[in-house]
């Protein structure tokens, strides 16, 4: 989008002097959100709500809904609940750790239901086969955005289960896509159209990762019984990690499982819905045993993953936050800037309620750069991040630019966490709204760090970047 040459006499908002340093008792949290994540009991919702029964898809915990424990309360081995995903639930049930609910109605957020998602950490959709109104995608998109996790389990295209003309590889692209919260890719991948029709993908060595190395053991290969993979995109979401593989397959395509991260919530992609299946469910349906299938570890992927996007700290979730307990929160301070010069250190002008480039909400923004000439601000925010804790940085990014080139990079605004460099955008990135971008920082728990953003523009030209709603959130 062409813009306008920013006036040089804007008003001076920006803080002087050295960073602050904030501290978790000087926080000022000014985030509204629904906390997804409890501090013990972690709270799983599958979905059955979008024809997860279709044909021979049998993809429940329990024929008890919404509570599988009115089939049995204390279930010891996975016939005492009945559905091709007992042995899933039985196994994190028996844990002690877990409270399992279905959904068999659409989904919502912020809402009085009992299955309503602002009272889980976890939604999984266990090969949908049905496409999600655009309430039920607005309501997922918020609960990952906020903090919760979303496990998206595929089938091979074509397993139209319900012959209604869509399968779960469509629906699953659907909802990353046709959106009302975010449809620029923000994931970081897309669902392959394949039939893929067997096969054994191998797990990357990652000793540190949670999900491949986690409470419920190692992860080293997993199943396709005629599934699917999808293509990772970086580029749009850096947090995106294949972690399993097709066969002669790696980096950015042939990912059979992927996770990735969306605000301050946590996704996790499979490929084929074959590995979650026990081979038992109710009477009539034809099932495969996946899930204890001597060639693969598909009951540790399914459980170290759910215990991921949970917020289990015992698992190290998030890549790298470690383990012990942490206090869901989030910790920058004037996040949106609304509270205008305070908390940031920041270029003079940076922090503006400028009318010439609108505020994502409110009034305040971020706005770095858009002079036309060369210049350089920055934005920064120190910040300390508690031991134990995985951690996300999300913002909102707007970039404006008059530059024509579609090719050459001459305005660019990097993105910093410590020593880290995040991202690096620049004028080829413009868009007419914004965009959300997010980043796994669980690395720097235990540490104080300082958040910056610097906009370098070039001699002519302008290229504006704008920040608005800014979080890093801990859980």
């Amino acid at each position: 989008m062409l813009g306008s040459r920013r006036s040089r006499r804007r008003l001076t908002t920006a803080l002087a002097g050295l960073g602050l340093f904030v501290t978790g008792a000087a926080l000022q949290v000014t985030t509204t959100a629904t906390p997804a994540h409890a501090a013990t009991t972690h709270r799983v919702l599958f979905d059955d709500g979008h024809a997860e029964e279709a044909g021979n898809a049998d993809w429940i915990i329990s024929t008890s809904k919404p509570d599988p424990l009115a089939q049995d309360s204390s279930p010891s081995a996975e016939t005492d609940w009945t559905g091709a995903l007992s042995s899933w639930g039985v196994a994190l049930q028996k844990t002690g750790s877990y409270s399992l609910k279905t959904a068999t109605s659409a989904l919502t957020y912020g809402g009085s239901s009992t299955t309503d998602l602002s009272n889980f950490d976890t939604l999984v959709l266990p090969e949908p086969n049905t496409l999600f109104t655009t309430a039920e995608k607005t309501a997922i998109m918020t609960f990952v955005q906020n903090g919760g996790g979303l496990f998206m389990i595929s089938d091979h295209t074509g397993a139209d289960r319900n012959s209604d003309g869509y399968d779960a590889v469509e629906i699953l692209n659907d909802l990353m896509t046709n959106n009302s919260v975010d449809s620029t890719d923000p994931f970081g991948f897309s669902i392959d159209t394949l039939d893929i029709s067997s096969g054994y993908p191998a797990a990357i060595s990652d000793s540190s990762n949670a999900v491949l190395n986690g409470a419920f053991g190692t992860v080293t290969k997993s199943l396709i019984a005629d599934g699917t993979t999808a293509t990772l995109k970086p580029a749009d979401n850096a947090n995106v990690k294949g972690l399993v593989y097709r066969s002669g397959y790696s980096g950015n395509t042939g990912a059979f499982f992927a996770t990735s991260t969306f605000g301050s919530g946590r996704v996790a992609f499979w490929g084929d819905s074959s590995p979650i299946d026990d081979g038992t469910g109710q009477s009539g349906n034809t099932l495969y045993d996946g899930w204890n299938d001597t060639g693969a570890t598909n009951a540790a992927l399914a459980l170290n993953a759910t215990a991921w996007l949970a917020g289990d700290g015992s698992t190290g979730g998030g890549g790298g936050g470690g383990g012990g307990t942490c206090t869901a929160a989030q910790l920058l301070g004037n996040p949106g800037f609304e509270s205008g010069n305070t908390t940031w250190t920041a270029s003079s002008g940076v922090i503006t309620n400028s009318s010439s480039e609108a505020a994502r909400t409110g009034s305040y923004k971020a706005w770095l750069d858009g002079y036309g000439s060369a210049h350089t601000d920055t934005l920064s925010q120190s910040v300390t991040i508690p031991s134990g804790c995985s951690a996300t940085l999300s913002f909102y990014l707007h970039v404006d630019t008059a530059e024509t080139t579609t090719s050459t990079a001459y305005d660019k605004l990097t993105v910093t966490a410590g020593s880290t460099t995040l991202a690096t955008y620049s004028n080829l990135n413009a868009a007419s709204g914004y965009v959300l971008k997010s980043f796994d920082v669980s690395s720097l728990a235990g540490t104080t760090a300082t958040i910056k953003f610097s906009g370098v523009e070039g001699s002519t030209l302008q290229t504006s970047f704008v920040i608005d709603d800014t979080a890093l959130n801990v859980s």
